[in-house]
């Protein structure tokens, strides 16, 4: 039995739909622990089975997890609060003597200059130390998350970042859905291994104007901004002040490499190449 956490969430629900998939696993042997049963309802007419699962309730944590082999920890949205509440995750799939915990962490957790990387570091040793066997699934950024912007762009008539001349090697959330049903379903021992998972083409956000500029039909500059300046511009846009603060730290980041991998070790597991940021763009462009 394979429970995927966070199923209600888009990652989770890619995840669950690449399982099902061919009938990798059946329905009835895939468990999707949501906070919210009936956000899921699809999932259950198709034969899933729904448990309750909030990081902060940790009695409803054991139960989800269950007579459960493989347990997909998708990581907690909630920025400052992740730890917590994956320590609750990883204690629980103890106690319920899973065999195997596939945790979504960040690209190259270990050196990367994200201040987003704090948590996933923390979660990583926590799993190390609690004695449950673990993989890593190192995800690099989602293409949509620079995706999402373009309509705004071209709002704006430029691309706005803090960047600079970063190189960006994201995929998309299919992607890497993907990449941990193929983890969850593999015949080998995946206990101990160490995914960094990135898109097979990197681009710097100048590029990326250019490819709105290519899929729109109009002329889009990348304008580079201090980081708090970027900051400030994106909470003026109606962006919550953390989520601001994450992106305008992230795109920094970026500037130093962090979302920067060339081993195309996502392509080789997912046995094709990864989505083009072009195709990632027009969908976000069509809406």
């Amino acid at each position: 039995m394979i429970v995927v956490t966070g199923a209600s969430g888009q990652l989770g629900r890619l995840v669950i739909e690449q399982l099902l998939a061919g009938g990798k696993v059946a329905a009835t042997d895939i468990v999707a622990a949501v906070r919210s049963p009936e956000k899921v309802a699809d999932l259950a007419e198709q034969g899933v089975v729904v448990h309750e699962a909030d990081y902060t309730k940790p009695e409803t944590l054991v139960s989800a997890f269950a007579g459960a082999d493989k347990l997909l920890l998708i990581s907690s949205s909630e920025v400052g609060q992740r730890f917590v509440q994956h320590k609750n995750a990883i204690e629980a799939a103890k106690e319920a003597g899973v065999a195997l915990v596939a945790y979504t962490s960040i690209l190259n957790a270990a050196e990367s200059p994200l201040p987003l990387a704090a948590e996933h570091k923390q979660t990583e040793a926590l799993l190390a130390e609690s004695g449950v066997p673990f993989v890593l699934l190192r995800n690099g950024w989602y293409s949509e998350n620079y995706a999402m912007g373009a309509p705004a762009a071209l709002q704006l008539e430029a691309l706005y970042g803090c960047a600079g001349d970063g190189k960006i090697s994201s995929a998309a959330r299919a992607d890497y859905a993907a990449a941990a049903a193929a983890v969850l379903t593999a015949s080998d021992d995946q206990a101990g291994k160490v995914y960094e998972l990135a898109g097979d083409d990197a681009y710097t956000l100048t590029e990326l104007a250019a490819i709105i500029s290519a899929e729109s039909g109009k002329e889009i500059p990348y304008v580079n901004l201090p980081e708090a300046d970027y900051a400030g511009a994106l909470k003026q846009a109606g962006l919550p002040e953390g989520l601001a603060v994450l992106l305008a730290e992230s795109d920094t980041g970026a500037s130093k490499g962090g979302l920067f991998d060339n081993s195309k070790t996502l392509s080789a597991l997912i046995g094709r190449a990864t989505t083009p940021m072009s195709d990632s763009v027009k969908a976000a462009l069509v809406g």
